[in-house]
């Protein structure tokens, strides 16, 4: 499929200065940000195609590249925002990114294209440690800085030397034509250092594999879908580069009397045939103790009753739900011959006053003699 025009990705004119393609690209990459969008390969589609845009666009060189000859003028530079991708692009990202995802702009840590992998983990909770919020204690297998090299990479007494091609800048300049393009040094893969005595324990990497501990502080009404970010616990970096994050993703277990929606819970709760005719009060569960409900006389079986505030505190705003009851009439099983007896006493005596005590089984006695008169006539 043929590429997109670039200044129509981003929805700028061509005589966009620096400013108004910064403006659009945030715009763009808050939107459609992997992290806002989880398994959403549409969006991680589109943000990447409004990354690799801004990079050409924001570069001088390149811009004019691209002016000129369209793709063909930056074939080959763009798109290449992962690992030690495209030039600058790193510090780029960190400067947009560092006040929305945490990913540390100018003067914090380097920009998210150089950071270590971020990590998910799947947290299982009961619905009373969401409600009531709890600690967890979890294990994550993930790539750590190596304590040998202290995430250099080199051997200890050694240090990594400067590129020799790049002259440690990472970057080497193009020439092609009459214009020059700047490009990731393909010796150092953009890093501006060489290793020529490897760390033993990592290999040169900086990092080993390691399952480490965690403590997961979780916080009071989380549902199931919500994420806790544990900043910096993510993959180390390659050679001493920042670690990513873990976003730690709640997941809610079954449980055996209520389910939960939002800051609602709802359970069902059977009463006998005798209490939902003549009414009484029953003890209902709830996340804080015993409530008594009270059944009105004449209930019928689906009938729903809502006890305000017995439901869930909102983790973000602090109101609470509330809990509805279902009242569901059971019919009795395993009778008794006696009990046999006196059913069909009283199934007589409501017989006797006609359609005033079962309405609806009256109303549609009605409706079923009409229906068979219409079908034979």
């Amino acid at each position: 499929m043929a590429k997109r025009d670039y200044y129509d990705v981003l929805g700028v004119g061509r005589e966009a200065g620096d400013g108004d393609l910064k403006k659009a690209y945030r715009r763009l990459a808050m939107k459609h940000h992997p992290d806002r969008n989880p398994d959403n390969s549409k969006a991680e589609q589109q943000f990447t195609e409004a990354k690799e845009a801004y990079e050409v666009l924001s570069d001088e060189g390149k811009r004019a590249a691209y002016n000129q000859f369209g793709h063909a003028g930056v074939e080959g530079n763009a798109g290449m925002g992962g690992g030690a991708g495209a030039a600058g692009f790193g510090d780029i990202f960190g400067d947009i990114f560092g006040d929305i995802f945490g990913a540390g702009g100018s003067g914090g840590r380097r920009g998210r294209s150089a950071r270590g992998a971020d990590l998910r983990y799947e947290l299982e909770l009961t619905l009373e440690d969401a409600v009531r919020g709890s600690d967890s204690r979890i294990q994550v297998s993930t790539l750590v800085r190596c304590d040998t090299c202290s995430g250099s990479g080199a051997k200890p007494g050694t240090a990594p030397s400067a590129c020799s091609t790049c002259a440690g800048q990472g970057q080497v300049r193009m020439q092609q034509g009459f214009f020059s393009i700047q490009q990731t040094c393909p010796q150092c893969s953009g890093s501006g250092r060489v290793i020529t005595s490897p760390c033993g324990e990592c290999s040169g990497q900086g990092r080993v594999q390691k399952r480490k501990t965690l403590q997961v502080k979780v916080p009071a009404g989380v549902d199931d879908g919500d994420q806790i970010r544990l900043a910096g616990e993510g993959e180390s970096g390659a050679a001493g580069i920042a670690a990513g994050d873990l976003y730690v993703l709640i997941r809610l277990k079954s449980h055996s009397i209520f389910s939960r929606d939002g800051d609602n819970l709802y359970c069902e709760m059977p009463v006998s045939f005798a209490a939902a005719a003549i009414g009484g009060n029953i003890d209902i569960p709830t996340l804080s103790g015993r409530a008594n409900l009270k059944i009105p006389a004449e209930s019928q079986s689906e009938r729903v009753f809502r006890l305000r505030g017995k439901g869930v505190r909102n983790v973000r705003s602090g109101s609470v739900g509330d809990l509805y009851c279902k009242v569901k009439v059971e019919t009795p099983v395993n009778l008794t011959r006696r009990q046999k007896e006196v059913l069909s006493e009283f199934e007589e005596l409501t017989n006797g006053g006609g359609g005033r005590h079962s309405p609806r089984q009256n109303s549609w006695s009605g409706k079923l003699k009409s229906f068979f008169e219409d079908l034979v006539s």
